[in-house]
This record gives structure tokens, sequence and C-alpha cells, in this order.
């Protein structure tokens, strides 16, 4: 049985791990008394009798925590943004290739996607690396979340009875183009520059529904939509990111539909002159929690899907 610490189980990502991590029987979580969870000398020697370490912490606790890991078979997921970009570190999103779902099975340092990076990626890498789309395109990215993507303080300013009537309407941020996220947008996609990204927070809990808008100038000669669509369909069968036809409810596309899911749909919309790449997931399942124990899995040799919520 494989010994799991989530060092910051508290947060909003740490505990969705733990619900999924509690009911299975091959998994021995380790934990600590609240008194002592933050305590050092007991979070690095949960950190070094573990298997499996899950980071679910800011980034510097983040880089300190790798700091104190000693055992050379420690496997450590980190949900920061951190080491996304860092050199001898796995970014966490096998479906991407074989290739990727392999590196990150024989891998001990992990980094988990972040939400919206993780849906832009999914939709452009595979453009980028078939040909599709040249690396030098200029992309624009759309993506509205639920507030459980603000983490704690978020959900708190939501959820408060005395609450801004402001907080009722979407509200679209980050509008100096210096997300966090756009670092790994432009490094995992091979993308020579970083989209315009515009991020909105809405009214509901989770879940997340990410857009790419194509024109087809932007498509490499002799590409068209038919083209992305099959792309698509060869890469995402499952079983945790799927293409699929027709997502849209009457006529609409709905952020919140996958909430409480660790699944992501991928489809296109448009016509060949504008074209429109959509992933829809929930930012607390592939955008997180999720995407953290697929990895888990494949480190410990088993279906990527075991343990999921699909």
């Amino acid at each position: 049985m494989k010994k799991v610490f989530i060092d910051g189980s508290v947060g909003t990502t740490g505990l969705r791990i733990y619900d999924r991590l509690e009911k299975r029987d091959d998994i021995e979580l380790i934990t600590l008394p609240e008194e002592l969870r933050k305590d050092p000398d007991e979070r690095k020697k949960a950190l070094n009798s573990c298997d499996i370490a899950f980071l679910c912490l800011p980034d510097a606790a983040a880089i300190e925590a790798v700091s104190m890991v000693e055992n050379p078979n420690t496997v450590i997921l980190d949900t920061s943004t951190a080491h996304r970009t860092e050199e001898g570190w796995t970014y966490g999103f096998p479906e991407l290739s074989k290739e990727a779902a392999k590196k990150i099975a024989g891998s001990k340092r992990i980094a988990v996607p972040g939400c919206h990076a993780g849906g832009f990626i999914a939709l452009v890498y595979p453009l980028v690396s078939k040909g599709i789309i040249k690396a030098e395109t200029r992309l624009t990215c759309h993506s509205v979340t639920g507030y459980s993507g603000g983490g704690k303080k978020m959900i708190a300013q939501y959820t408060d009875d005395s609450r801004s009537e402001l907080l009722s309407s979407p509200r679209q941020y980050g509008f100096n183009q210096q997300h966090k996220h756009l670092k790994e947008m432009v490094y995992v996609t091979a993308l020579e520059k970083a989209p315009i990204f515009c991020p909105i927070v809405s009214d509901f809990y989770s879940g997340m529904v990410v857009t790419v808008p194509l024109f087809k100038e932007d498509l490499c000669e002799g590409y068209e939509a038919l083209d992305i669509k099959n792309a698509y369909k060869e890469l995402y069968a499952g079983p945790v990111v799927w293409y699929k036809e027709g997502i849209a409810e009457d006529g609409c596309l709905a952020s919140n539909a996958l909430s409480g899911k660790d699944n992501m749909e991928i489809t296109v919309e448009g016509n060949d002159e504008r074209i429109v790449l959509i992933a829809r997931f929930d930012n607390l399942g592939k955008g997180a929690s999720g995407a953290a124990v697929e990895c888990m899995n494949l480190a410990l040799g088993i279906a990527p899907e075991t343990g999921l919520e699909l």
C-alpha cells in the first residue's frame, strides 16, 4: 500500500484530493494533527516518509517543501505555479501525447497544470505540434471560471451574505496581461508569443470554459476546421479527455456543466472562416485536484482514471 501525504490539505485543492483518496483501499494517507500541520519538522518527516507527496501550497511554500525532501523515492506532485516551467520537472498533462504520459509515469517531480492553462494547452498544443498553426501565430484566449478558482479568500467573498451586488455579475480580470498561467501556456505549446488572455470569474462555484478563436488565415496552407476536429478526435479519446461534437445546450454552453467531475470535453464550433476551439471542465477537477490524482495514478503504474469522478 502506497503512503500519500498532502501538504496543504486544508486548502480547496488539497481537500478535493483528500476526498478522492480517502475512499481508496490502495492508499494510506499520512495526516498531521491540526496543531502540527505547519510545523516544519513534522512536515519534513511526513514528506520523506511517503511515496507520494502532493503540494497544495503557495509558490514560496511549495519551493520550501521541495527543499525538505531528501528521500530519492518520494514522488512530488506540485499544484502551485512554482515549477511548471522549471527544468527537471514534468508537466502533468498526459493526454498531450503517449510520450507525455510515459514521462509522467517515470518522473519524481510532476507539476500539475494551472486550470486556465490546461484548457488552453489542450486546444493549442496539438495544432502547433502537428503543424496546423505556426508557432508564431498570435492567439486570443477567453476563459470563464467559477469563483472557487480564487481560493478560500474569493470563496468567502462570494458566499458572504453581505457581499456587493457587483459580485453577481461576471467579472473580467488580468488586464495587465501578466496572468501567472501565461508562462506555462507559452512554454508547453511552444508558441513564440503569449496570447492575449481574458479570464472572467462568475457567480457559480466551479466549472470553466476556455475558448480560443481562430481565423482561417491563422491555419497553415491546406488545413481547415475539419483537420482540427480530426486531430482532436485522434488525440482525445478518453478516458479523461474526450473530443465531442455539439456540446452546447440550446445554442449555449454552460461553464459549470462539469462541476464536480474530473474529465474534460473538447469541441470545435464555428465554420471554415471563423473557428472556435472550446475546452470545458471543472477548474477544481481536471483543472486542479483531478489532474493531480490522474498524474499520481500514472506514477503508481495504474489506470489514470482510478478514483476519479468521470
